[in-house]
């Protein structure tokens, strides 16, 4: 398994890459998933009551696991993270578990959520010459904003409700983004209280 250890506004001295990387192996021959390769990115905070914060992630031949720590020490903050990957582990397994009426099939590979660029409204008057014109992710930016826009595009499989709904347990998200396999609709699954969850669906007409 290959592990990547980086830092964001912080330091990692050697001990914690050599301690880290020895509990993430001892941890993931635990968990039920086949690792291929993982991530380990701590990222400082200007504010000290925020502390560090730890991100673990975990990817190979099944779905993308996450999990978060925060704390003023760093292997503290990367302790809470791992364990928090096993946490949203249980979960899912405890939902498969008590789901009813949802068949259950092996888990594709499924990005995470992408975030879509949205096109501003154009100006009712036309702008002057001088104001600035820029393209930002394929959206035509009139002035100086504000205006934030991200753009990713990723490949995705299409899942059933019950794959969708672990996928989501697994990278810790209240929400999730997926083509629904049996009407190749756009969908999205979303948390609501304790383990309730509701889903949409698009109908996407001409």
């Amino acid at each position: 398994m290959d592990i990547t250890i980086t830092a964001r506004r912080c330091t990692i001295t050697d001990t914690i890459r050599q301690d880290a990387e020895r509990a993430l192996t001892e941890a993931v021959g635990k968990l039920s998933t086949r690792v291929i390769g993982a991530e380990i990115e701590f990222t400082g905070s200007d504010n000290k009551v925020e502390g560090t914060r730890c991100e673990i992630t975990l990817r190979g031949k099944g779905p993308v696991i996450r999990g978060i720590g925060i704390a003023d020490d760093k292997m503290l903050a990367f302790e809470g993270a791992l364990k928090k990957l096993d946490t949203q582990l249980r979960k899912a397994a405890d939902r498969r578990k008590s789901r009813r009426g949802l068949r259950s099939t092996d888990l594709g590979s499924v990005p995470l959520l992408p975030v879509e660029s949205l096109r501003p409204t154009p100006p009712a008057e036309p702008e002057p010459p001088a104001v600035k014109v820029s393209t930002v992710a394929g959206v035509e930016v009139v002035g100086d904003g504000p205006l934030v826009v991200r753009e990713k595009v990723f490949q995705a499989t299409p899942l059933t409700l019950a794959q969708a709904l672990d996928e989501m347990e697994l990278v810790g998200h209240d929400f999730f983004l997926y083509v629904d396999a049996e009407t190749g609709k756009p969908s999205v699954a979303y948390r609501r209280k304790a383990y309730n969850y509701g889903v949409i669906h698009l109908d996407v007409t001409e």
